[in-house]
């Protein structure tokens, strides 16, 4: 399974809008940091789907349909998207759901999403134009088949575990595929989650500061997590521009680093 980390910023992205300070100016294009998604891919041994996209043979996984979608497409080749997970329904993890016609355009068949209760129900009021089953004159609208999670399921053969995790007052999802989970954009992992979290390899969690916020966790917060499943890999994830890549790599522990755009992770 290859995992590619197409976006690992916060909201806003780095470089912020009218910001000066040293990240946002940095020459590393590590600290260039689009809204967070990531896609895996299952592999080659796995045939290409020929059916709908929530059928056995789905290989390309997106999580998250971030508000830089087109851009990351382009930069990191995603010529496919066979199911999105979605962690929640914030603007910055949705607000690119529109350029997934594109693929449906390309694959000629619709697209499963998956998601809570509260992120499906958020889906179809922020995009009403794509569910509420009026005709549309010109142009394309999205194809999209909505699933509410309520427990693990299969995509492509692979079980998909949703993780339920606080996103400050909001309960929101992780997935964990096999050996890898990705935790982004929440502050708490409830008790009944930590075991769903046992024997993970490669984590990518949440750590968007130094300083403690009310919905994400810190940096040390972050720390604290990693060393509490225990992975062999650690990558944060959801960075804001008050963290540069190098600098901040450079005190971590072995075994954990900041992530950043473009990162291809090869999972068993």
């Amino acid at each position: 399974m290859r995992v590619t980390l197409l976006g690992t910023g916060t909201s806003s992205g780095v470089p912020a809008i009218a910001c000066e300070c040293a990240v946002c100016r940095s020459e590393d294009p590590r600290d260039r940091r689009t809204r967070p998604s990531i896609l895996i891919d299952l592999g080659d041994d796995r045939q290409r789907p020929h059916g709908p996209p929530f059928a056995a043979g789905a290989r390309y996984i997106l999580v998250d349909t971030a508000t830089d979608l087109r851009a990351q497409a382009l930069a990191y080749g995603v010529r496919r998207v066979d199911a999105i997970l979605f962690t929640h329904s914030h603007a910055d993890h949705v607000l690119g759901l529109d350029d997934v016609r594109r693929f449906n355009a390309v694959q000629r068949h619709a697209i499963g999403c998956y998601g809570d209760a509260r992120t499906i129900h958020d889906l179809r009021r922020m995009f009403s134009y794509i569910f509420d089953g009026k005709p549309r004159v010109g142009g394309w609208i999205p194809r999209l088949s909505l699933f509410e999670v309520g427990g693990a399921f299969s995509l492509g053969g692979v079980e998909v575990v949703p993780i339920p995790v606080m996103h400050g007052p909001r309960p929101i999802l992780g997935y964990r595929l096999g050996s890898f989970a990705y935790l982004t954009d929440c502050n708490c992992i409830p008790d009944p989650s930590w075991p769903l979290l046992e024997g993970v390899r490669t984590l990518v969690l949440d750590a968007l500061r130094d300083r403690p916020h009310t919905t994400h966790f810190s940096l040390d917060e972050a720390l604290r997590v990693a060393e509490r499943i225990a992975p062999e890999r650690t990558y944060f994830t959801h960075i804001c521009h008050e963290l540069p890549h190098a600098a901040t790599c450079a005190r971590l522990p072995a075994g954990v680093e900041l992530a950043y755009d473009g990162l291809v992770l090869e999972v068993s």
